[in-house]
């Protein structure tokens, strides 16, 4: 066990086996950038237990989000808006874009690494982003639940659908405004693409099945 009184070799030895053992190490020894490193080698979220110097060593920072992502949340605030070290945590998790900067957040670069590795993560990209038409449709190709994070106004705007519903009309439409679930070219294409689709769809379309799935087969 680590303790105040450990030798610099004896903790080395003890977090190249457990990074999150850096807890119990002296203030000396979580300033130590031979150590520091060594831990986050081991395990990523073993930044939360450095200095607040070490939070701020983007080498050290950067081996920390390459093991997890999420370690970014105990980045130094500068770090948290180097875009390279919040692009490399986003490509582990998505999810890490939640402690980017606000400035990265509105990064199209980031936001659409973010959103490759986890649709979800658009939860913490700008409103600008969330509201841009090319940039919605280009994540959702890559993951199509980033759609539930799209600005109201996307998710009511006609022709942005037609072209989401041609990714996936399921999930698409799912979230599509009640004015375009219940339009029934919108509909129609949703079912084009994935026939399940029509579970969304208005109750009044829902009870025109029979007629909807003629047009689907027709190809109207």
């Amino acid at each position: 066990m680590i303790t105040e009184n450990s030798t610099k070799a004896e903790v080395l030895e003890a977090v190249k086996q457990n990074g999150f053992l850096l807890k119990y190490a002296s203030d000396e020894l979580r300033n130590d950038r031979d150590v520091v490193m060594e831990a986050v080698k081991q395990n990523g979220y073993a930044l939360r237990f450095a200095s607040d110097e070490m939070r701020a060593d983007r080498d050290v920072v950067m081996e920390a989000v390459k093991q997890e992502g999420y370690p970014l949340e105990y980045a130094s605030k500068a770090l948290r808006g180097d875009k390279e070290v919040v692009l490399e945590a986003v490509k582990q998790m998505g999810y890490a874009l939640e402690y980017a900067s606000e400035a990265l957040c509105g990064d199209r670069e980031v936001v659409l690494e973010a959103g490759r590795q986890n649709g979800y993560a658009l939860k913490y990209a700008s409103k600008e982003l969330r509201a841009d038409r090319e940039f919605m449709l280009e994540v959702f190709k890559h993951k199509s639940l980033a759609f539930l994070h799209a600005s109201d106004e996307l998710k009511a705007d006609r022709k942005f659908m037609m072209e989401a519903v041609k990714l996936d009309g399921f999930v698409a439409l799912l979230y599509a405004s009640d004015e375009l679930k219940a339009d029934r070219e919108v509909v129609v294409a949703a079912v084009n693409q994935n026939c399940d689709a029509l579970e969304c769809a208005s109750k009044e379309l829902q009870a025109d099945r029979d007629a909807i799935m003629e047009e689907v087969k027709n190809g109207y």
